[in-house]
């Protein structure tokens, strides 16, 4: 099976990548049939050769995940959404939705208790007045 990957190469901490096209049981820095492209993410610099990935694509090239990024950036693949993403994306939505909840009720005990406070202001300012009619 034909794979779309990146081939690292530069200096030390200074890594660039090279779009290419191998097979998937090669070494990641191994001889690829093809090279479709660079990538540096240093500056997000990115250069696909459009017509080979095209042409690898159609015969059945597998890119591997950070390579099918790059493309869906490029514009050669639509944006796909992937289970995890789904999933990640649920569960933020879910917290949110818990988070304001936890707000509402804080908020709502605290109107409350507010409420409580001026009744027992409103209490002892009404028998205070009334002792002091009384007296």
């Amino acid at each position: 099976m034909i794979k779309l990957r990146l081939k690292r190469f530069g200096k030390k901490r200074e890594a660039s990548f090279r779009l290419v096209a191998c097979n998937s049981t090669s070494r990641r820095d191994g001889r690829p049939l093809q090279e479709l492209g660079f990538y540096n993410p240093r500056t997000k610099e990115t250069r696909l050769d459009t017509e080979a990935i095209r042409e690898r694509l159609g015969q059945g090239a597998q890119p591997t995940d950070v390579v099918r990024t790059l493309l869906e950036r490029g514009g050669l693949l639509e944006k796909t959404v992937r289970p995890a993403e789904t999933v990640g994306k649920a569960k933020q939505a879910a917290k949110r939705e818990a988070d304001a909840k936890q707000a509402a009720k804080e908020a709502a005990e605290a109107k409350a208790a507010a409420a409580d406070e001026k009744a027992a202001e409103a209490e002892a300012s009404d028998s205070a007045e009334s002792e002091s009619t009384e007296g």
